[in-house]
Parts: C-alpha cells; structure tokens; sequence
C-alpha cells in the first residue's frame, strides 16, 4: 500500500542488507515513519512482544522471518544445529499468546526449514502468500460491499464501521477488514470508514486512521464507544472486523471491544463480516468462547496515553486517577452467532462449523 505515494510491505528482507530484517516501527505511528532494523532472532521477539510489529499477519511474517535469522544463528560455523533452531521458534512462539498466525508461521518454518537458505525461501513466501491472500480478501469482500451498496439511494455513500487496524499495517500488505474498502474505492465506489479509535492502544485512532488518510479514503474517527449510536441512527452499512483467531465453529478472537459491535450489530441489523486469511482458523480448536487464551497485557497501557503537544513535543499523560486497580485484556471472543458471514481469499463463509470445514477444505 502506499505511503506518501511510494509502495511499502510492513516487513521485509532487503537486497541490499542481506543480514537483516526491516519492519515499520508501529509504535512510532502516526507521529514518524520510521524503520526498525533486525538482525537476531532476540530482536524480533522483542519487536512482537512490544508491538513494534502487530495484527495477526504482519506478527505472523515477521516470526517467519525471525526463524530465518534463527537458521542463520543456528548454521553459524556451518553444522546446522536443528536444537537450537527449534529452541528460538519456542521462544518466538511465546512472545504473544492469542494470534494463531504467529504459531502457525513458526510450525510452517520448522517444517520447510533445513538451512539458511531454505529457511530464507520459506519466509518469503509466507510473507507473499499473506500480501496476496490479502488482496483476495479485498475481491470478495468488494462483492458484499457492492451489494450494500446496490440497495441504497444512487449517489449514496457506503458506510463501514471498523475496530481496531485491520488494515495493511497489520498484515504484509494490503489488509483484512480494510482490504475490501481499498478494493471498492478503486472500483469508483464512495465509501467512508467510522474508525473506533480502540483504547487502549488507540491503534484505530493512530493506524487505521493514518493508513486511511495514505489512500486517500474518507474516514471519520469515532470514541469506541459510539458504534451502537451510529448503528441506532442509521449511520453505518456494514461492520468489518479482523481475527486473531477463529475456532472450528467460527468463534472469533480479536481486539477488546469487537464483542460489543457485534452485539449492536446484531440488534440493529447490521451485518457483521469478519475478514481473515484462511491461516487465522485454528481448526483444531472446536470452539473458542472460554477456551481461547486472552492476553492480558500491562495497567501502564490504560493509565497512560502517549502523543504529541500543540508544540509537537511528545508527551506522555497519566489518564487515570491514583490508585485505581487496573485489568487491561487485550482480546475478547465473538460468539460465531453474532457473525453475518467470514471473508477470507477463498471467497465468503457462513459461520458454521460444517461450512467453515468445507471452506478450508477438510471435507
């Protein structure tokens, strides 16, 4: 996707600096764009742990190029030690517990792994894999979205609500939930996005919003806890979300704060499409409600927020008052009840475990 009109992927293995990583720095966004380069396998655990890199298909290519590194640390001096090459994708695996994508990538590279350079080609193409099933995603969503469209008022604009980043910054390129709105604007569609600004990371409010703004897509950024009110007032079309995890019976793990709109959703009669890439399903896990694990991540993200003064100097800012107990779940888990249908590069998937076994082919 484009950035200041140049192409850019989230992470990537230069040519011209064949020992090393290079990943977005998320956490600088939107205030800098700025490229954080890695070169062990520690450095990429830290970089996932800490967000650097987030969203279950960028995590996923950047472990699968961290196990690169993981091959070159461990064929250093020219025995390839498989022990120490299965040790940091352990590491690895443990750095974030919810996003299937990040074990799944980790799995994929033991098993196509037997040096550098085979652990090299593997990589790469989990990360071309991911950008063109992305675009996929975008085709067969563009269709739901053409079809709202077709039942309103001609010179209407579509309306889509989102939670979170879905969009390309969480993935190699061109995005989940957000790649169907770039599919329909470059079709000619008008389409406007209503961005949750997702506290407490506010990753709606800093990366959904700034990557929007890039593509020149019209957007309005929203308190998270305004969806229901737009959807009440007739305001909002459809509502497309992103997964970090999906269970055989459609169960949907993905940023705090999903289960309510689809809750509002479903009492306003707005559909609620979930888009991910087929590697997002767990099909080994029957369903997903008290069963998959939910990250809780440190009291310092909601006591704090971080971002720029009228002068532009960064500050970070205490928001809660002394004292306070503090829970901070990063995930929460939709009921595949509440989900109107799944987007995925295969095409659309009604929430339903016999439907999602045939959709993935397992019968």
């Amino acid at each position: 996707m484009l950035v200041n009109g140049r192409a850019w992927r989230t992470v990537w293995q230069p040519d011209d600096d064949p020992g090393a990583v290079h990943v977005i720095d998320q956490n600088r966004l939107p205030w800098e764009l700025a490229v954080m380069r890695l070169t062990t396998v520690a450095e990429v655990e830290v970089a996932i742990r800490e967000m650097v890199v987030r969203g279950a298909g960028c995590i996923g290519a950047t472990a699968a190029w961290g196990m690169w590194l993981a091959a070159r640390e461990a064929g250093a001096g020219g025995e390839f030690r498989r022990g120490e090459f299965e040790a940091a994708g352990e590491r690895l695996r443990a750095t974030r517990p919810t996003a299937v994508n990040l074990g799944w990538a980790v799995d994929r590279m033991l098993r196509e792994t037997t040096d550098a350079v085979t652990a090299r080609e593997a990589a790469q193409r989990i990360a071309d894999e991911d950008a063109a099933a992305c675009a996929a995603i975008g085709r067969h969503g563009k269709g739901l979205l053409e079809g709202l469209a077709a039942g309103k008022p001609e010179g209407s604009v579509l309306n889509v609500l989102t939670h979170c980043n879905a969009g390309w910054l969480a993935f190699v390129d061109h995005g989940t939930a957000l790649s169907p709105v770039y599919a329909a604007a470059a079709a000619g569609m008008a389409v406007h996005v209503w961005v949750d600004e997702t506290r407490p990371r506010n990753q709606g409010a800093r990366l959904t919003a700034w990557e929007l703004g890039q593509q020149g897509i019209a957007h309005t950024v929203v308190a998270d806890n305004a969806g229901a009110h737009l959807m009440q007032a007739g305001l909002v079309d459809a509502v497309i979300t992103g997964a970090d995890r999906v269970a055989a019976n459609g169960d949907t793990a993905n940023k705090i704060g999903t289960l309510l709109k689809a809750l509002a959703a479903r009492h306003f009669g707005v559909p609620f499409y979930v888009a991910l890439p087929s590697s997002t399903f767990d099909a080994g896990l029957a369903a997903g409600v008290g069963v998959i694990p939910i990250e809780e991540r440190g009291a310092e993200e909601v006591l704090w927020m971080e971002g720029p003064d009228e002068g532009g100097e960064m500050r970070r800012v205490r928001v809660v008052a002394g004292g306070s107990g503090v829970a901070n779940p990063a995930f929460d888990v939709t009921p595949a009840g509440l989900v109107t249908a799944f987007i995925t590069e295969r095409g659309v998937c009604a929430p339903e475990t016999g439907a999602i076994a045939r959709h993935l082919g397992l019968r």
